[in-house]
């Protein structure tokens, strides 16, 4: 499965978009009908012509909104981009293109909207500004179909190429570590409290026992429903709701995380690989540094960070470093998790990045040895991950391990390593030991 994400500037007609596809209003409050406006986050989901079932994460594109937009854009596969052929590019356009872009979206299909209030010539500027902003970004070269939500033209083409486009797509990968960002929470009478977000990592069951992080709490799936079907079991890469038995209305909140107990655990200090897109992405050109006071966005939640460089001293558009990051509130994060960067002060989308180690060593952040090992660890696959940090430590606790590296289990660490107790040896240190 494949939960799409649609982003662009206010007033483009995403909303009206996703309504004239799936049928289902994605506005969900009576405020947003009323103003014509979305507010938080809607929901809807639509078979494609090759009987693919997809969901839909309509987001809000007016600015004082962006955080309840990237909430949403965090769990998605693909991206809807709308842009109103009567207005062109525009500054939300610019800062939705820059969240994906380092939350690493690459796959999906631009919807030139309200093609039905222009002419043909201005139909063919609009395409070409488009088509210019996105040339240096991830989504270069996504097709773009003219459409109009009110007249239906060119729905049935923007389906097809959807369709395309996620048989291309990769799917959400199963580590066999479930976890589900909650963006929405409500109560059902005579049910219970029911959380909402896009499943991935893993399978979860109807009867598994669940943890909400970072609070701890523990809980029992009662149900679990998708797309208002109730289902036994469901995997990665869809939009899933959770019933949660033994919790209460207020014991979970947007930006919280279901996961399975013991298989995660909620950390405060990240090293990173953070990326400043460029000038041409961003609009604005903003740089990087560690004076800057900044806002983290991973998966549903926020929280305010402190951020130190490891091996530069600023960040330049179109530059990336490494960087130890020391969050406020402790999250759920693993190595691979991608993050929104925001400044607080300036209110702009500055850049991003992928986590690189989630339980980095306390001292020698940023020293020549400890640089080398985060190349060594971005990108490495879990037993590769693994084998560089215990040759580096000598030996360290397998748990500890695979929270580090991402991988399902203790035997997702490669074989190489040898085991003592509870502890992953390298070969040399077993040597010297042995000794």
């Amino acid at each position: 499965m494949h939960v799409v994400g649609t982003a662009g500037h206010v007033d483009h007609g995403k909303s009206a978009l996703v309504t004239a596809l799936t049928g289902i209003d994605p506005d969900r409050f009576e405020e947003e009908k009323r103003r014509g406006l979305t507010i938080d986050l809607g929901f809807a989901w639509l078979t494609l012509p090759s009987g693919r079932e997809v969901g839909l994460v309509d987001v809000p594109g007016h600015e004082r909104f962006i955080r309840n937009m990237l909430a949403g854009a965090g769990g998605v596969t693909a991206c809807l981009f709308v842009v109103a052929a009567n207005e062109g590019w525009m500054p939300q356009s610019a800062e939705h293109l820059t969240a994906l872009e380092v939350l690493g979206i690459s796959h999906g299909v631009v919807a030139l909207t309200k093609a039905d209030a222009v002419d043909a010539e201005t139909l063919e500027i609009a395409r070409l500004d488009v088509t210019e902003h996105l040339a240096p970004s991830r989504l270069a070269g996504a097709p773009m179909i003219a459409c109009s939500a009110v007249t239906r033209e060119g729905l049935d083409e923007l389906a097809a190429a959807l369709d395309d486009v996620l048989a291309r797509a990769p799917g959400a990968p199963d580590a066999g570590r479930p976890r589900l960002w909650i963006d929405r929470v409500f109560t059902i009478a005579g049910a219970g409290t029911v959380v909402t977000g896009t499943g991935s990592g893993g399978w979860f069951r109807r009867g598994d026992e669940v943890e909400l992080q970072p609070s701890g709490r523990r809980a029992r799936i009662r149900t679990i429903q998708s797309h208002k079907r109730e289902v036994d079991a469901i995997g990665p890469g869809n939009r899933v709701a959770l019933n949660l038995a033994g919790l209460e209305r207020h014991g979970a909140r947007r930006g919280d995380a279901v996961v399975t107990p013991g298989r995660w655990r909620a950390v405060r200090t990240l090293d990173v690989l953070l990326t400043v897109p460029p000038a041409s992405i961003t609009d604005h050109g903003l740089p990087v540094g560690p004076k800057g006071s900044y806002l983290l966005h991973a998966g549903s939640a926020e929280t305010p960070v402190r951020l130190r460089l490891l091996d530069a001293e600023e960040v330049g558009p179109g530059e990336r470093a490494f960087a130890r990051l020391h969050l406020r509130d402790p999250l759920p994060l693993t190595r691979g998790d991608r993050f929104v960067l925001r400044d607080a002060g300036r209110v702009a989308t500055v850049g991003g990045g992928e986590i690189v180690d989630p339980l980095p060593d306390r001292g020698r952040a940023g020293t020549p040895e400890h640089v080398e090992l985060l190349h060594r660890l971005h990108g490495a696959a879990p037993p590769d991950a693994a084998r560089t940090l215990v040759e580096r430590h000598g030996l360290l606790p397998a748990a500890e391990v695979v929270l580090r590296v991402g991988a399902n289990a203790e035997g997702g660490v490669g074989s190489d390593l040898h085991r003592l107790g509870s502890l992953l040896v390298s070969p040399a240190h077993r040597d010297a030991l042995a000794r």
